[in-house]
C-alpha cells in the first residue's frame, strides 16, 4: 500500500521530488528545489511537500507555499501541485494526500488553506469550499480559489 511522506523528515527525496514535479507541472525546477530545500530547513511550517510513494517510487505528491501565482496574497498559505501519477488515481491517495496535509497544518496553528484549481466538483468531496475569482499574476486572467477551515 503506498505511504505518505513528510519531505522535511525524509530529506533524501527532495531532488527526485523537485525533479518529479518539475516533469509533472512544467514549473521551472529551480523554484522547485528552492522550495524544497526550505521545507526541509524546518524553519517554519510552510513551505512543505508531501510525497506519496510506492516502494521508493514517487507517485503523487503536493506542497504548501506561501502563494501559488495569484493577486490576492491575504489568501495564504496554498496548496500546490497537488498529482497522482495516472495509473495510481481513483484509489484515494489525493484524498489521503488533502487530509494529512490539512491535518498537519492544523497542528502547527494554520487553521485556513487555499488552492486555485480548474477542477470543478472534486475538491468539494474533501471539504474544499469556493472562495471566489481572483487575478492570477502576470494578467493570465482568472482562477478559482477554494478555501479549507
Amino acid at each position: 500500500m503506498p505511504c505518505i511522506i513528510r519531505l522535511h523528515e525524509r530529506p533524501a527525496y527532495w531532488e527526485p521530488a523537485a525533479q518529479w514535479f518539475h516533469q509533472r507541472w512544467n514549473a521551472p525546477l529551480e523554484a522547485y528545489r528552492e522550495s524544497m530545500r526550505a521545507c526541509i530547513s524546518g524553519k517554519s511550517p510552510v513551505p512543505a511537500w508531501y510525497l506519496c510513494l510506492e516502494g521508493t517510487n514517487i507517485i503523487g505528491g503536493l506542497g504548501v507555499i506561501e502563494n501559488d501565482f495569484h493577486l490576492r496574497k491575504d489568501l495564504t498559505p496554498n496548496l500546490c501541485a497537488l498529482y497522482v501519477d495516472p495509473p495510481y488515481r481513483n484509489q484515494g491517495i489525493a484524498g489521503r494526500l488533502l487530509e494529512q496535509v490539512c491535518l498537519d497544518m492544523r497542528m502547527q496553528g494554520i487553521q485556513t488553506l487555499y488552492l486555485l484549481t480548474d477542477h470543478t466538483h472534486f475538491y468539494e468531496r474533501y471539504g474544499w469550499e469556493f472562495l471566489c475569482m481572483v487575478e492570477e499574476e502576470g494578467g493570465r486572467g482568472e482562477s478559482r480559489p477554494y478555501v479549507h477551515r
